[in-house]
């Protein structure tokens, strides 16, 4: 990995190479103002050639790359761990304020349907992915000159790859298309069995999770 430089005015140079970097800092010339990436300052005037460089990002869901490359050349290149517990520190804030209000205002009017959502408005997992993303693409864009942006996002079309040959209305005609609702698709899916006790005679067949929410943490 390349190391980030900048002039004495605080303005991005092209990175060099950690050898480089060392004799700078060894001789004086240079100093270190960043460990994450890590960025030296020259501490002299010099000239201000740059490279055309891009910034290169694939999403996903688990882990998301990011590359930053000259013509010819790797400048930086690492992976992003996003966040996976998202879900559940919100799910276990909602249970503590549920706790609390039923605990200290007994009589307290409901107030659960009076929020609005802004215009864009994405879940919370989600917006995570995408805020730590921009703010490391935030982070290389401030250490290289005038770099281009380039973002890979996959898109897959989930019934086309189960039938190739799909088109046109042929997407609304879907697995549950004969049936009431999704209930009875999973009745008739499940040939009317219950999935955790095996049975398929009784008088009363009821949806559910095969791993209820409350115990999940048993699971995992």
């Amino acid at each position: 990995m390349s190391v980030f430089v900048k002039n004495m005015r605080g303005e991005s140079l092209m990175p060099c190479s950690p050898r480089k970097a060392r004799l700078l800092l060894r001789e004086g010339k240079a100093k270190v103002i960043n460990y994450t990436p890590f960025t030296i300052q020259l501490t002299y005037a010099t000239g201000e050639t740059v490279q055309e460089v891009s910034i290169g990002i694939d999403l996903g869901t688990k882990h998301t790359g990011i590359a930053v490359t000259s013509e010819n050349k790797v400048l930086a290149k690492g992976e992003i761990e996003v966040r996976q517990d998202v879900k559940n520190l919100l799910d276990t804030r909602r249970t503590y304020r549920r706790g609390r209000r039923t605990r200290k205002t007994r009589y307290r009017k409901p107030r659960f349907n009076n929020r609005t959502r802004e215009d864009g408005w994405l879940p919370p997992s989600i917006q995570s992915r995408l805020d730590n993303t921009f703010r490391w693409i935030d982070r290389f864009v401030s250490l290289v000159p005038h770099p281009t942006l380039a973002i890979e996002v996959g898109k897959f079309d989930a019934q086309k790859m189960m039938n190739p040959d799909i088109k046109g209305e042929e997407y609304q005609q879907g697995q549950t298309l004969s049936y009431h609702d999704v209930r009875y698709f999973v009745f008739a899916r499940d040939k009317y069995t219950c999935q955790v006790c095996k049975k398929s005679k009784d008088k009363i067949f009821n949806t559910h999770h095969i791993i209820y929410r409350s115990c999940e943490f048993l699971y995992f």
